[in-house]
């Protein structure tokens, strides 16, 4: 039997989740005593500088007496970073391109918000404007 025909009998159930350059694969697997657990796989695309592409992959194993504690800690870190940072992706930043919005407003029209410091916030209320 090839590997490839292994892995096929090995697989019972799985989805696909395409996510930019990374897709994560799930997979439900069968141990050799017949339960199964789960397999996470993140493959990433990486170019090289001739045009030609490479995958890496990272896999996790979650087996189902680590489900509820997993998921629970899965769900509770989920909440707090939209929470805390909301729906909107900022990882762009960090792309050679990205040029920031206020990287064009000039240091006098910043308002305190944009300054994140609570050293630089001033009660004002809009009858003071």
């Amino acid at each position: 039997m090839s590997d490839y025909e292994m892995m096929d009998k090995e697989e019972i159930y799985s989805k696909v989740l395409r996510a930019g350059r990374r897709t994560y694969f799930f997979d439900v697997r069968a141990t050799k005593a017949g339960d199964y657990y789960l397999t996470v796989t993140e493959s990433k695309k990486f170019t090289n500088d001739d045009g030609s592409f490479h995958y890496k992959k990272h896999k996790i194993y979650l087996y189902k007496e680590d489900f509820t504690e997993f998921k629970e800690i899965l769900i509770e870190m989920t909440d707090y970073i939209i929470n805390e940072k909301g729906q909107e992706v900022i990882s762009e930043r960090h792309q050679k391109d990205f040029k920031r919005e206020d990287d064009f407003v000039t240091q006098e029209a910043k308002t305190p918000e944009d300054t994140k410091t609570t050293d630089s916030f001033t009660d004002i209320s809009f009858d003071d404007i």
